[in-house]
This record gives structure tokens, sequence and C-alpha cells, in this order.
């Protein structure tokens, strides 16, 4: 369940980073957003591993 939560922030998240590449943001916006996107993605693999 959490993964697919992790996954859907992911996907706000690069929305964002692209909509302030549209409206021509600071680069350190734009990249912060990119790698929140990318550890919200890694949590949600994580989550997915078996527990031994």
């Amino acid at each position: 369940m959490w993964s697919i939560v992790l996954m859907g922030l992911a996907g706000l998240l690069v929305g964002g980073a692209l909509s302030f590449r549209q409206q021509h943001k600071p680069l350190w916006t734009q990249i912060s957003f990119w790698v929140l996107a990318g550890m919200a993605l890694l949590a949600a693999y994580l989550l997915t591993l078996p527990a031994t």
C-alpha cells in the first residue's frame, strides 16, 4: 500500500519539476524535486522487498 502512495508522490514531484522547468525557475528547485522523486521511488522499491 505504501509503495503505491510513494509512487504517486514521485509522479507529483516529477510533474512539479517539469512545471518549474517551463516556468524558468531556479535550477536548484528542479534538481531538488528530481532528487526527492528518485528517493520516493527508491523507498517504494525497498518497501516491496521481502523482510528477512
